[in-house]
């Protein structure tokens, strides 16, 4: 009797136990699924912005087409990206094409002056700080959770209860991964220093005269 009972507790703690896994789990993803809505939340305004930020620059450089055309598509692609993974890459090129934007911008003090451009310029560095913020809250779960399924015995019960590996939101910037080239090619040429003058020759010393021969007496 004294053997069934002790089985029966060891058998309730270990389902308590595994609960108690499974639980932590799922907070673990819920946590993810949070923080992701708030970067979708800051992605969106930041694709909100960008419209009237371009027909501000179009206003002052019509002539700039390549330009308005790579950020529209480039939009385009970042709103129709799905999942972390995509939407870094998307993300990453929307921001050379808005760098590119702002390199046009640059060359219009006009168009800087002007309130409605420092406006819309405010609130998209705010909206980018707002997605840095997040996206560090939203990798810091990711790291939580992946490591909470993958440990032992979590990841059995994860295998179970089809708990999956995130992944992380990282903007992706090419321009940022690529190398600095240096050219050896041609050596820096330096110009030619004229040669120190010979220095001129000291002057002889003054010598004393001669003396004089005494007189022979005669």
């Amino acid at each position: 009797m004294l053997a069934a009972i002790i089985v029966i507790v060891v058998i309730v703690l270990l389902i308590v136990f595994l609960i108690s896994l499974y639980n932590g789990m799922v907070r673990a993803r819920n946590k993810v699924d949070e923080a992701w809505s708030g970067i979708d939340v800051q992605l969106k305004r930041r694709h909100d912005l960008i419209p009237n930020l371009v027909e501000s620059v179009k206003g002052y450089a019509a002539h700039e087409r390549e330009t308005f055309q790579a950020v529209t598509d480039a939009r385009t692609k970042a709103m129709s990206a799905s999942g972390p993974a995509q939407a870094g890459a998307a993300e990453g090129l929307l921001s050379q094409a808005l760098g590119r934007l702002f390199a046009v911008a640059e060359a219009y003090p006009q168009l800087r002056a002007t309130e409605n451009f420092q406006q819309l310029q405010a609130e998209l560095t705010n909206t980018e700080d707002q997605i840095a913020a997040a996206r560090r809250i939203y990798n810091g779960n990711v790291q939580a959770y992946n490591t909470k399924i993958q440990v032992f015995p979590n990841s059995i019960i994860a295998g179970m209860g089809g708990f999956t590996k995130r992944d992380f939101f990282e903007i992706e910037d090419a321009g940022d991964r690529e190398p600095v080239r240096v050219d050896f090619s041609t050596a820096p040429s330096v110009a030619a220093t004229p040669a120190a003058a010979d220095p001129a020759p000291a002057a002889p010393a003054d010598t004393p005269p001669a003396a004089e021969p005494p007189p022979t007496e005669g």
